[in-house]
């Protein structure tokens, strides 16, 4: 896909499958582990939308959260499972934008490997607590924006572009198919 802005010199858009897909998702959500968890997409009623942090991303950019069983939240993904996750990393770069399907676990064993003390602040009774549920986001896409330099060149960029009056901008985006 070639850029709106026919100014850019720059490729600015690259798509990610596989492997790749993964390893962004994971480094944009390494750079901002809470996200906006938004639920009731497809009900044509208004979204849903908190903040959760994400307790675990595999390298397939499938994600993990812990959530109480008596939640909305909860309640609300057994109605319709489809959520979307938004993330922001900074002010200027590192946004994602992750579609995709949750189910809920009360596996023990899970519940334990994304267990971390400060979780006793929801879950009173601590790791052992019964109300705790996993739930793991099935990705089935993504879209990412970020700089391909970091963020003070990308400034400098952009600084350099508005005293030039080109298009200097620094920013990479593209679709993710995990």
């Amino acid at each position: 896909m070639d850029s709106i802005n026919q100014q850019q010199p720059e490729k600015n858009h690259e798509d990610l499958a596989g492997a790749e897909a993964g390893k962004k998702i994971k480094e944009l959500v390494g750079k901002a582990n809470t996200c906006f968890f938004c639920t009731k997409i497809t009900t044509g009623e208004p979204l849903r939308t908190r903040p959760m942090s994400v307790q675990k991303v595999d390298d397939d950019g499938n994600f993990w959260f812990l959530s109480a069983a008596d939640s909305h939240k909860n309640a609300e993904i057994l109605i319709d499972s489809q959520v979307q996750l938004l993330f922001q990393g900074s002010d200027y770069s590192d946004f994602l934008s992750v579609y995709g399907v949750a189910t809920l676990s009360k596996d023990k064993q899970l519940i334990q490997e994304l267990w971390e003390p400060v979780l006793k602040t929801w879950f009173t009774e601590g790791v052992d607590d019964p109300r705790i549920t996993a739930i793991k986001i099935d990705t089935q896409e993504g879209y990412y924006w970020d700089n391909k330099h970091g963020n003070a060149v990308a400034f400098v960029k952009t600084i350099a572009g508005a005293i030039l009056g080109k298009t200097l901008d620094d920013s990479i985006e593209g679709k993710l198919s995990v």
